[in-house]
């Protein structure tokens, strides 16, 4: 069969989507279309190249050699397709990752970048880990996301950029019935013999139980082992009541019931936040965005290191820290 005159690049994106989940039903949910008009837009491409692109069974769904081939060349036509309608104002959504709904200075930030720039779509994504959501980045899965930009791997960071946000103040959720509940500030000390829940296990949040390991090494505090991973708020809250572990977290932890947030001092622990995003990433709503985290970081002082403060000193290298 001759080759096709035009493919319709909504075509090309169905294939991209389902090859990298290698499942209709999450592909289609990603790309907002039912599951059936996704299968139609497959196979309407496959009747059109005269090649087969995936194996699908009852059990699972995996590509064939032609559908090998054709990923590396649907990618690039898509990525020029992006940069040419980013270039002439007509972008697709910006997809950010707040990390988890309720935390304050995703949020913040892209309220700002919404008003600076109302023409443009920014649309909020929740991953959960900025491991995780590295990852996405890298796949053009994603745009931007924030997070511990020093907890990444190397193999990571060399495709990512980054602009420093905030040193946000740590936390601890604590049992309202804890003994140290009754503080209104938890001295570091005070949580010597506790076993602190910090995400361990979670393949998504690795760089964040790294930063507790580092913080709690020579305290006495231990990090929780790893807890079956509880999807959404009411199975997290779940598990916790089960354990009743204090967890680590940041101020601006959204409350939970029969819990109490304090924030942690002596010293004063300070998770190290970042706009991260995919190196020649082109999209006028990223620069919107990187402007808005600017101005929301100077307007309410976010990099201003505080006294006693404490990050690791990888991280102190990454946000450039002058105290």
């Amino acid at each position: 069969m001759p080759a096709p005159a035009h493919l319709d690049p909504r075509l090309l994106r169905a294939f991209v989507t389902v090859a990298e989940d290698l499942h209709f039903t999450r592909a289609a949910a990603r790309l907002y279309v039912a599951q059936q008009a996704l299968s139609r837009d497959v196979r309407r491409l496959e009747r059109e190249l005269g090649a087969e692109l995936f194996l699908r069974t009852t059990r699972q769904v995996t590509l064939t050699a032609d559908g090998e081939r054709l990923l590396p060349y649907a990618r690039g036509v898509l990525q020029a397709q992006d940069d040419l309608l980013a270039a002439f104002g007509q972008a697709r959504p910006l997809l950010v990752d707040l990390n988890s709904p309720g935390l304050v200075t995703g949020r913040l930030v892209l309220e700002r970048a919404r008003e600076l720039a109302p023409e443009l779509e920014l649309m909020a994504r929740y991953e959960s880990g900025l491991t995780h959501a590295a990852a996405e980045l890298l796949a053009g899965r994603l745009d931007a996301s924030l997070g511990r930009f020093a907890g990444l791997a190397p193999a990571l960071r060399a495709g990512l950029g980054h602009q420093p946000v905030r040193y946000e103040p740590m936390a601890v959720v604590l049992p309202e019935d804890h003994p140290l509940a009754r503080l209104t500030e938890v001295p570091l000390s005070a949580l010597a013999g506790e076993t602190v829940y910090a995400g361990a296990g979670n393949p998504r949040t690795p760089e964040w139980t790294d930063l507790a390991h580092r913080l709690f090494e020579g305290r006495g505090i231990d990090v929780a082992p790893p807890l079956p991973l509880a999807v959404g708020e009411e199975e997290f809250q779940r598990i916790m009541d089960k354990t009743r572990n204090p967890i680590l977290a940041v101020g601006s932890f959204p409350a939970m019931a029969s819990t109490v947030v304090r924030p942690l001092v002596d010293p004063v622990p300070l998770s190290p936040v970042s706009l991260v995003w995919r190196k020649g990433l082109m999209h006028p709503a990223l620069e919107v965005l990187r402007r808005a985290t600017s101005q929301v970081a100077a307007e309410k002082s976010w990099l201003r290191f505080p006294a006693g403060g404490w990050i690791p000193a990888t991280d102190a290298a990454v946000m450039s820290v002058h105290k």
